[in-house]
């Protein structure tokens, strides 16, 4: 009675033993308690190759950051030309005459227009400009002075007040140490800008082979990935990345020019001496995300404080809170129109980082980089479905360990072939 359930009895165990194995090698290859020293060794290599690599990309970054700055100058001056060649060229599309107003042709068009507005602009704002700059310069020794006899004012009221020597010393130290900063920090700026200034030729340049050439340069990325749904993946990343700087162009643009206006404006009816050269100041640092209006705003409000109605400060100070809360929370949003998704922590810590990593292109580039990485990462989680990026791939190294395992158990639990018997196909 016994015989006939042995089979099974030793299938059981065969079972059993399997499985035993198979937990076995689970630990052995998911939890190692002790690396070899192979092990130790490539880790280790792997981690200098890391750091001479990361080394490399850093230098060969910070000696062409001025080289990408210009080139993103260019895409996003082509950006802003790009809506009115697709108006220039709407009515002979309209009537499919397209062959009659082709791309380059548009594209000149489209420059001609906007150099002779920026000109005649340019020649009628310029001279009010330029006496005011003139003015403002032969008054800076003025500034001077009204600046040690704000120390030494603020020095009499500590006298009055008995504060000790050792305080006084270190508040006058701080105060005319941040002065300092100040100045140098905007004659460092305006340096840079003026030694960038023969650079900026060609923008116009690089912008027109980006317009003429825009269709190539997709195709090109495109056919990077093989067909199917990797390119039409692609395909939609390279939509939202247009949408996006497209968006963000539109609105540092729009906000120049609205933030030139009101401060002018402001500044006017506050009663500054050099409103229209402040204004037009503001509306051009507008165009260096955060340290721009910081900065324009800190030498609008010493100015104040250096003339000789000093208590006009306090209300550019509060003016410019005012302007840049309204705008900030108000007006910007409405002009990006959801086109980048960055909470407002983010966009002042990219800032930041932009600033340390690469000074001021830096500053200028932190955002449309955090928000190209933004709309990435969106298509990969998208891409990987509702288990998310992290836990997908810790997900799927899992599952290659378990293969991998159960193929080694398999291969060692299998019972070897009698020789002369023949598989069956």
């Amino acid at each position: 009675m016994d015989e006939p359930n042995r089979p099974e009895t030793a299938a059981k165990t065969n079972k059993q033993t399997i499985r035993e194995r198979q937990q076995t090698a689970r630990r052995v290859y998911l939890d190692p308690s002790s690396p070899s020293a192979r092990s130790i060794v490539r880790v280790v290599i792997i981690v200098l190759i890391i750091v001479f690599v990361a080394g490399s990309v850093q230098s060969i970054i910070s000696s062409i950051v001025n080289l990408a700055f210009l080139v993103a100058l260019a895409v996003f001056f082509a950006y802003l030309i790009d809506p009115l060649v697709k108006l220039i060229r709407r009515p002979f599309k309209q009537y499919n005459l397209e062959r009659l107003m082709p791309r380059p042709i548009a594209i000149v068009i489209a420059y001609a227009v906007v150099f002779i507005v920026l000109g005649l602009g340019i020649a009628y704002i310029a001279p009010r400009v330029a006496d005011q700059a003139k003015d403002f310069g032969a008054n800076l020794p003025e500034y001077g002075k009204a600046f040690q006899e704000r120390t030494k004012d603020l020095t009499r009221r500590f006298d009055r007040l008995k504060v000790p020597d050792e305080v006084q010393a270190e508040i006058n130290k701080k105060v005319t140490d941040f002065g300092t900063e100040v100045t140098s920090a905007v004659g460092a700026f305006l340096l840079s800008s003026v030694t960038f200034l023969p650079w900026l030729l060609l923008i116009p340049i690089l912008a027109f082979f980006f317009l003429k050439d825009v269709n190539l340069f997709r195709l090109g990325v495109l056919r990077v990935f093989p067909a199917g749904r990797w390119r039409l993946r692609a395909e939609a990343v390279l939509q939202d990345v247009n949408t996006t700087l497209a968006a963000y162009t539109r609105a540092q643009l729009i906000s120049c020019i609205l933030i030139g206006l009101i401060c002018t404006t402001g500044f006017y009816l506050i009663g500054l001496k050099y409103a229209l050269l402040l204004g037009i100041l503001a509306g051009i640092f507008e165009f260096v995300p955060l340290l721009g209006p910081v900065t324009i705003g800190s030498i609008v409000i010493l100015t104040a404080a250096f003339s000789d109605e000093p208590w006009k400060a306090l209300y550019v100070a509060i003016f410019l809170i005012v302007q840049r809360v309204v705008h900030d929370y108000v007006t910007y949003p409405r002009i990006v129109r959801g086109g980048i998704h960055m909470h407002p922590l983010m966009i002042i810590l990219s800032v930041l980082a932009g600033e340390q990593i690469a000074g001021i292109p830096g500053v200028f580039l932190a955002i449309p980089i955090v928000a190209i990485a933004g709309v990435i990462y969106r298509h990969v989680q998208e891409h990987q479905g509702p288990r998310g990026l992290v836990s997908g791939l810790i997900k799927e190294a899992e599952s290659q360990v378990e293969v991998n395992v159960d193929v080694q158990v398999t291969a060692s639990t299998d019972p070897p072939t009698p020789a002369g018997r023949k598989e069956k196909a």
